[in-house]
């Protein structure tokens, strides 16, 4: 009986590749309007820059000397219109300083500054709160100012330092006005407590450093 070949297998049909799928082109997407390029602007002259105007010089040394100028004409200012029952009456309960005492007491503390800035300077005489009359008070006041004044415009000069005082002519300054200033206001609060109060307009009045800045020294 007659065998069968096998098959060969190179002799199959080779098998049928699958049609290419058609892809279809996709329409063209407009561009966003802020995304387009912008036209190129013509080119403008710069703007011109707003002329500065320059603060005027101010000298701040000069400027604390008149301050401390105005203060002491604000202590006097405060003598020149206290009544003159209140000058020497003693306090309520009798205890602390009259405001003789006290206005000798600015005067005195003044010296011994002067003392440990020229220990070896021409100083004003103390005062006497006993014995101590408001023209004296006024006329000692100036005195002991204009040495101050002095050590300052010194101070201010030569780098700012005081001799035996820290850190620096700025509160030095700082403290002598302090002083003062911590002392007139015991001394306003005493003549209302003695019923002597200051009037009103010399009250209002020591606040006005401008017209006591104008006042003659």
């Amino acid at each position: 009986m007659p065998t069968k070949k096998p098959a060969n297998p190179a002799s199959k049909p080779a098998a049928k590749r699958p049609a290419a799928t058609k892809t279809r082109a996709r329409p063209a997407q407009p561009v966003p309007a802020a995304a387009a390029t912008p036209a190129t602007a013509p080119a403008t002259a710069p703007a011109t820059a707003p002329a500065t105007r320059t603060a005027p010089d101010f000298a701040l040394d000069a400027a604390l000397l008149r301050a401390f100028d105005t203060n002491d004409r604000i202590n006097r200012y405060l003598v020149e219109h206290l009544d003159d029952e209140a000058w020497r009456a003693a306090p309520p309960g009798g205890k602390g300083r009259t405001i003789a005492a006290i206005v000798a007491h600015i005067h005195n503390v003044r010296l011994m500054w002067l003392k440990a800035t020229d220990p070896e300077g021409d100083r004003p005489e103390p005062l006497d709160k006993d014995t101590l009359t408001r023209r004296e008070a006024e006329a000692a006041l100036v005195r002991s100012h204009d040495a101050l004044h002095e050590v300052l415009e010194r101070a201010l000069l030569s780098g700012g330092r005081v001799k035996g005082f820290k850190p620096d002519v700025g509160g030095f300054f700082a403290y002598l006005v302090a002083h003062d200033a911590h002392h007139r206001g015991q001394i306003a609060m005493l003549a209302r407590q003695l019923g002597r109060p200051l009037p009103q307009k010399a009250m209002f009045g020591m606040w006005e450093w401008n017209s006591r800045g104008a006042d003659r020294a």
